[in-house]
């Protein structure tokens, strides 16, 4: 099912007009965005080996509190889940945390190859913060930070990890071979729960797991996102994807395809789901009544990711280039922003 199989609604474009800038400091691309989900602070995650920590006001301007370096590029950043500390990984092989109040850090070897992604996992059993980092190692392993020497468990996957994302019980793990990976935390974190098959056909790039925790949705470089139910019941009415990032049609009926970069959740209005893409455009969707809410223009760069605040009432994107035009097109200019996007409640939601 695509979203392009219903009638067009009224008054899909959205501004930009008051989207603010953060200071980046000159930063390589950006990454990894996550908001804390105790405060209104801001991890980043980039390229040169940084990952930068934001304090953000109310009306979208921030300032820069903290900075978490690695031995390379990033890849990947959390908040724990009481939003006292960050974790970034990434082509180093080495989970770093950072507290954020003292600005103490701590790094250890996690992987045999670099770190696609890392989270902050819910396990009740575990009677402490738990970190779960998925590799191009082939493997997703949980660490206690209070003993990092080894990991408390270690599940061994078919091929690399090439997204990954949690919420609550439930954690997602899309890999190389186009399958995506179920664990449950609560009940078995160290055995995959089941494996199903991916409905986008091509190269997975993002992944975001619902705040319920029974739903999660993809990405891909088809320029394709797509929805998928955990509960296989309820799968006939849930799955389905649509086409998010392309250009129409030109005189020799060509279409232009973009990578979909990103696809973000809204925490506070689950049926709504933003996906950003190369072709430097974001949109919301409402993944219920299978509706564009609005479409937003370029902002001039490809966008590397996006992430809604605790709030749904600001959403942050990085500007940076992706690589999808190969090295030649990776020029000087070439702009580098991290942008935060107020969200209305008309942005996000439309009535039935």
């Amino acid at each position: 099912m695509s979203f392009f199989n219903k009638k067009p609604v009224i008054n899909t474009t959205g501004s930009i007009d008051k989207d603010v800038a953060l200071p980046t400091d000159g930063c390589d691309t950006i990454s990894s965005l996550r908001w804390s989900p105790a405060s209104d602070h801001l991890a980043a995650a980039s390229w040169d080996g940084k990952a930068r920590i934001y304090q953000v006001a109310k009306d979208g301007n921030g300032q820069g509190i903290a900075m978490l370096n690695a031995e390379g590029p990033l890849f990947s950043c959390d908040w724990s889940k009481d939003g006292t500390m960050v974790t970034a990984a990434g082509a180093d092989k080495k989970i770093h945390v950072l507290q954020a109040a003292s600005g103490q850090t701590t790094s250890f070897a996690a992987h045999d190859a670099p770190i696609r992604d890392v989270r902050f996992v819910d396990i009740p059993s575990a009677g402490a913060p738990i970190i779960a980092s998925g590799s191009w190692d082939k493997t997703v392993r949980y660490w206690d930070i209070r003993n990092s020497g080894q990991p408390v468990a270690t599940v061994q996957l078919p091929e690399r990890v090439y997204a990954m994302d949690t919420s609550g019980p439930l954690l997602v793990i899309s890999t190389a071979d186009g399958q995506c990976s179920l664990i449950n935390l609560h009940n078995n974190p160290a055995a995959l729960l089941r494996t199903d098959k991916n409905k986008l056909k091509h190269q997975t790039r993002s992944l975001s797991v619902a705040p319920s925790g029974k739903y999660w949705a993809t990405g891909s470089i088809e320029g394709r996102a797509s929805v998928q139910a955990v509960d296989p019941a309820e799968s006939a009415k849930v799955d389905f994807t649509w086409r998010c990032h392309r250009d129409p049609a030109d005189a020799k009926k060509v279409v232009k395809v973009w990578a979909c970069n990103a696809v973000a959740y809204n925490p506070k209005r689950e049926s709504c789901v933003a996906t950003a893409g190369s072709d430097g455009t974001f949109v919301f969707w409402d993944v219920e009544q299978h509706t564009k809410l609005k479409a937003f223009p370029t902002v001039g760069g490809a966008i590397t990711d996006c992430a809604f605040d605790r709030t749904g009432s600001m959403f942050a994107y990085a500007v940076g280039y992706d690589w999808s035009m190969g090295y030649q097109h990776n020029t000087p200019n070439y702009p580098t922003k991290l942008m935060i996007h107020p969200t209305p409640e008309d942005e996000i939601y439309r009535a039935k």
